[in-house]
């Protein structure tokens, strides 16, 4: 074995072991795993002996398995997203207004919407100003809380705060997805959905649809700021996915503070290479992909566009400069929502209104 090569890993094994020390001392201390459950340095000693092309991330990090809820009660109403994260941190599973109502039946015309969530978020404060403007359209309204993981199962440093949620294998999420929207079409009586995902939850509806049976059980599915093709994260993901195609494994340690959904999310990961192998969209399916020039978490922003001739991609600030909504804004801006209501068949005006970068 070359010189080179052993450095390489033993830089590797010191690097990645402190992470590990860290966040499974901190998991344990803040009673979020036990000791059993935490990542050990032997898993880790083990993996990294296996080879520089068997990322930490792929080997110790998904060996966790994710859990997913279903939101219950009536969350406030709220137009910006801050107000609703202060919210949900009492009760981080809280339906957002109007959603999850099983007693709710279709309007003519109208499927069923399902709502999912962005990393480090959850169906309340991710749609706590959209869920009660399509139940008030007419719309039967759900949401899931998903790829629930904690601090020390590959969550990340986020899942100390209560409802930082959509951190696990986005896989796995998929699945959990597939198994709530037959929930609502048994509930409802329909044969389809429509569906909204924000940031990873676009993406992850894509996951769906392509690999778990949701192209037949969705009519149109409309992203706000999706990881469609990853994110260079204004270029740190970038460096550190150039670091990981020399061999030396960077994100792996970095998938222990973000998640592994954060590191899925990467351009260029192998999960992104197998989604959008073949093209980006599923026949049958009409795809609205919103994008604002302030995203400062999917960037480049264009890079959340889809290819295909049942896509329509919309920049949210053409021909309304005053909306500079970031990307957590995204789901409060008047103008993203009145976009969604209308790729959704409703018969609403497309509004101009401001909307502040970061602070909605």
């Amino acid at each position: 074995m070359s010189q080179s090569v052993v450095s390489r890993r033993a830089w590797g094994r010191r690097l990645v072991g402190g992470a590990v020390a860290i966040a499974a001392t901190a998991s344990v201390a803040l009673g979020t795993t036990s000791p059993a459950s935490a990542v050990t340095a032997q898993q880790l000693d083990t993996t990294i002996k296996s080879g520089l092309e068997r990322h930490v991330a792929d080997d110790v990090i998904l060996s966790g398995s994710s859990t997913w809820k279903v939101p219950t009660g009536g969350g406030k109403e709220e137009d910006d997203f801050w107000k609703a994260f202060g919210n949900g941190l009492s009760d981080p599973d809280v339906a957002p207004p109007g959603a999850n109502d099983w007693t709710c039946r279709p309007s003519e015309g109208k499927d069923p919407v399902v709502l999912v969530h962005g990393t480090w978020e959850n169906a309340y404060n991710n749609w706590a100003f959209l869920a009660p403007n399509l139940k008030r359209a007419g719309y039967c309204v759900y949401a899931l809380n998903y790829g629930i993981l904690g601090l020390g199962r590959g969550g990340g440093l986020g899942t100390v705060l209560p409802g930082a949620y959509a951190t696990g294998d986005i896989a796995e999420s998929a699945e959990q997805l597939a198994t709530f929207v037959d929930r609502v079409r048994s509930s409802t009586g329909s044969s389809k959905v429509d569906m909204v995902g924000h940031s990873q939850g676009g993406l992850m509806a894509r996951q769906y649809l392509k690999f778990d049976g949701g192209a037949a059980k969705v009519d149109h599915l409309v992203t706000l700021g999706a990881t469609n093709h990853g994110t260079t994260l204004v270029g740190i993901g970038a460096l550190g996915r150039s670091i990981n195609n020399l061999g030396i494994d960077v994100l792996g340690p970095i998938a222990l503070g973000v998640g592994v959904s954060g590191i899925q999310q990467v351009y260029d990961s192998d999960f992104l290479k197998k989604l959008n192998a073949d093209g980006d969209t599923v026949p049958g399916v009409h795809y609205t992909v919103i994008g604002s020039r302030y995203d400062e978490v999917t960037t480049p922003y264009d890079s959340t566009f889809l290819k295909g001739s049942n896509v329509e991609n919309i920049t949210l600030q053409d021909g309304c400069a005053a909306d500079m909504s970031d990307h957590l804004a995204l789901s409060y801006s008047k103008r993203a929502v009145a976009l969604i209501l209308d790729a959704l068949g409703a018969d609403v005006p497309v509004v101009c209104a401001p909307n502040g970068w970061l602070v909605g």
